[in-house]
C-alpha cells in the first residue's frame, strides 16, 4: 500500500488540476456539454455595470435637466500653463455654448477678443476683424470637443456601436472612483472616473497619436467643486493635463443654462458686440 500511495496522490492532483473532483461522476454517455456561454454572459454583465455607472453619473449631473441643456453660459477666470507652470496672470472669460457644435469664448474685461467655433470651423475676432484660426489650434479644439464630457455623456452613450467596459476600482484626483471605458466604432476610447459616493465624474482621460511624430499623447481633465446651477450640477473648477503636465485651469463664477442665446453671436460676420446687447454685462 505504501508503494502505491505516491501514485494515488499524483492521480488525484492531476484530476484536480484538470478541473475535476475526485468524487464527481462522469457525465452519462451521449450527454452534450453545456454551450460555452460563461464568457459572453460575463462580458454582458460587465457592460451592464459600466452602463449603470454612466447612467448614475448622468442622474447626479441633473438627469433630464442635464440631457436637455440646449445652451450654456459660463463666466470665470482661466489660466494657461506650460509644463505645469503659469504662462500668464490669467484672464477673465465668458463662454457661450450651443449644443452640439457652437461655442463663443470672449476674453478681457472689455470682451473685445473672441474665439468662435461653428461646426468644424474656427475664427478669431478682434478689432482688426475676423480671421480663421490657425489649423493646429482648430484641430486641438475639435479633438477636445469630440472627447468632451458633454459629448461622451450626451452622444456616445446613445450610440449602439459603443462598447462599455467596467475596469474596477481606482483612485482619481485623490478620490475613490469607479473606472469605466467607452470605445466607439472608430476604435477611439475615453475613460471616465466616477466618485464612489456622489457618482459625479471626477476625471476623464483619452489618448491620440500625433500624425507628425507618431507619438501617443495623453489628455486628462479633472472636475472639482461641483455646485447646483440652473437645475443641473456643474463643476466650477476644471483642470486640464497634457502628457502629465498641467496645461489649463478654469475657475467659474457662474453657470447659466437654457436662456436662449442670441444667434448673432455665432455668426462671424454679424458684427455682434456683447457690450451693445441690452441686459448684458
Amino acid at each position: 500500500m505504501k508503494r502505491f500511495l505516491p501514485i494515488l496522490v499524483l492521480v488525484c492532483l492531476g484530476r484536480l488540476q484538470a478541473g475535476g473532483d475526485p468524487q464527481s461522476q462522469p457525465a452519462p454517455a451521449g450527454s452534450q456539454a453545456a454551450p460555452e456561454t460563461s464568457r459572453p454572459q460575463s462580458a454582458d454583465a460587465n457592460a451592464r455595470k459600466a452602463k449603470a455607472l454612466v447612467d448614475q453619473a448622468i442622474q447626479a449631473l441633473g438627469g433630464q435637466n442635464y440631457l436637455n441643456v440646449r445652451d450654456r453660459e459660463q463666466q470665470g477666470r482661466g489660466y494657461s500653463l506650460h509644463h505645469g507652470r503659469p504662462s500668464g496672470g490669467g484672464a477673465v472669460f465668458w463662454s457661450f455654448s450651443q449644443f452640439p457644435d457652437k461655442e463663443r469664448v470672449e476674453i478681457t474685461k472689455e470682451r473685445d477678443i473672441a474665439e468662435l467655433y461653428v461646426g468644424n470651423k474656427g475664427y478669431e475676432i478682434t478689432y482688426k476683424g475676423v480671421h480663421p484660426l490657425e489649423e493646429k489650434d482648430l484641430t486641438d479644439y475639435l479633438r477636445r470637443r469630440r472627447f468632451s464630457l458633454d459629448t461622451v455623456l450626451r452622444t456616445w452613450v446613445n450610440d449602439p456601436g459603443v462598447v462599455f467596459i467596467y475596469e474596477g476600482f481606482a483612485i482619481a484626483a485623490q478620490h475613490p472612483a469607479d473606472q469605466v471605458t467607452l470605445i466607439n466604432a472608430n476604435d477611439e476610447s475615453v475613460t471616465l472616473y466616477f466618485d464612489t459616493d456622489t457618482h459625479l465624474p471626477i476625471k476623464k482621460t483619452f489618448t491620440w497619436r500625433d500624425p507628425v511624430d507618431k507619438q501617443k499623447n495623453l489628455e486628462e481633465e479633472v472636475y472639482e467643486n461641483y455646485r447646483p446651477a440652473s437645475g443641473i450640477t456643474a463643476p466650477y473648477n476644471v483642470t486640464r493635463y497634457f502628457n502629465g503636465d498641467m496645461s489649463n485651469q478654469r475657475f467659474l463664477n457662474s453657470v447659466t443654462i437654457n436662456q436662449g442665446l442670441d444667434q448673432a453671436m455665432f455668426d462671424p460676420n454679424s458684427g455682434y458686440n456683447p457690450n451693445k446687447v441690452p441686459g448684458k454685462r
